[in-house]
């Protein structure tokens, strides 16, 4: 499947306003399908179906049959896919917020499926053609991406609400693939602060600290949005004006988060054959009050994401890797030595080692994502204590790999990596 998001431009205010009725109307159903499964014991998925239907004829609620009846049912399935996650998560002991279903308060979306929209031939316009009638907006897309899919390629699509305007992502059925050059290239990265990764052959990405650049400009623009709050009353559209700038400055930084995430992963699975990374658990690290805002500004996870998206689509091996340990362990005799946060320099009493703390550590990844490739080759895996399926957000992908050029690409690293010895 294939995202390609566009904006929707050149519509009225009353336009726009339709679309937020959509948003809106979307919401209470999902709402209603929330608090239908509450009070009736064994609800099922197809019963939140028959709900939807029941809305759009009650007289009470006449607005619900504005919207499109397949954006019903998504309304829907959207409850219950938060049912089904809460019964999950019921059966597995170790999780101990299960997330009850909640209601929705602040929705920013409508999602429609093949019906109650049209689009032009040339992909350059879209018609809402439900009861709302939000009518006609321009489509603009940077990449033009929409000319060349079918209409039936589009499986659904969403309108979006933020906080520069709306805009519509369209589902395609397409699956992407990339022709991947095979080099024997093989690397383990180690995510920090000082800089947001550092490989096992002694290369460093810097971070960027968007937020932090940022800082400045957030701080005056939320000092005047709380100078122009008025508790207990109405408030005024200079309130709500300085309110969409806060917004535009946060969605700003979200945005430089993702471009930057999306081209560290793509440099760096594009001149490997094999990446290995640390598993980090970010929810319970941003417990530490006082790393939390740097930690979140680093956007580990959605790094490690897009590192594993486009290990799929270029068909390469990516492996994340239990992070105990990988900071301590000497990365050439094994000895542990303690460090503070502050330390950042491996120093080994034993084997009179002196590297950096984070090179240390990425070459110790990639000796641990080794083994683990090794125990996958000679069929152990799970004998030995390591299975990649107990390692909670820890993964292991081989990908249109022969197992035999595999063995061979990594045989000569575990030798050389026993001995203590990375190659560069």
């Amino acid at each position: 499947m294939l995202v390609v998001e566009a904006k929707l431009k050149n519509g009225s205010s009353e336009q726009y306003q339709r679309l937020n009725e959509a948003i809106k109307t979307a919401q209470f159903v999902r709402n209603k399908c929330v608090r239908y499964w509450m009070d009736n014991k064994g609800t099922t998925r197809n019963d939140l179906q028959k709900l939807c239907a029941v809305l759009a004829k009650d007289s009470t609620t006449p607005w619900v049959n504005k919207l499109n009846s397949q954006a019903r049912q998504s309304s829907a399935d959207r409850a219950w896919a938060a049912i089904a996650r809460f019964y999950l998560k019921c059966h597995d002991s170790s999780i101990k917020k299960k997330g009850f279903p909640k209601f929705k308060k602040y929705s920013r979306s409508v999602e429609y499926k093949i019906t109650g929209y049209k689009l032009s031939d040339d992909r350059k316009q879209i018609t809402f053609t439900d009861g709302f009638k939000a009518g006609t907006f321009d489509l603009w897309c940077s990449q033009k991406a929409l000319v060349y899919y079918s209409s039936q390629q589009i499986r659904r699509l969403r309108v979006v609400r933020r906080a520069d305007g709306y805009y519509c992502q369209f589902l395609i059925d397409y699956e992407r693939q990339e022709k991947h050059e095979f080099t024997g290239s093989v690397v383990g990265i180690d995510l920090g602060l000082k800089e947001f990764y550092t490989d096992s052959n002694g290369n460093t990405v810097e971070n960027p600290h968007f937020l932090k650049k940022t800082a400045r400009r957030l701080r005056k623009a939320q000092r005047k949005l709380s100078k122009r709050f008025k508790k207990g009353q109405k408030q005024s559209n200079n309130y709500h004006k300085q309110r969409q700038k806060v917004a535009k400055l946060h969605l700003k930084v979200s945005r430089q988060r993702k471009d930057r995430a999306i081209k560290d992963a793509l440099a760096l699975v594009q001149s490997h054959d094999l990446v290995v990374y640390e598993a980090l658990q970010v929810s319970n690290l941003v417990k530490n009050h006082k790393l939390a805002k740097s930690i979140s500004d680093a956007s580990w996870y959605q790094f490690t994401q897009w590192v594993n998206y486009f290990a799929k689509i270029h068909k390469i091996t990516c492996i994340a890797v239990p992070p105990q340990f990988t900071t301590i362990d000497c990365s050439v005799c094994g000895a542990k030595v303690h460090k503070t946060l502050s330390t950042r320099t491996h120093i080994c009493p034993d084997c009179k080692t002196v590297l950096d703390r984070d090179f240390n550590a990425a070459i110790n990844i990639l000796k641990k994502g080794l083994k683990y490739l090794g125990e996958y080759l000679n069929g152990t895996v799970g004998h030995t204590g390591t299975d990649p399926n107990d390692w909670g957000e820890s993964d292991l992908w081989i990908f249109n790999r022969d197992v035999e050029d595999l063995s061979r690409l990594v045989e000569p690293v575990i030798s050389r990596s026993d001995s203590g010895r990375i190659p560069r």
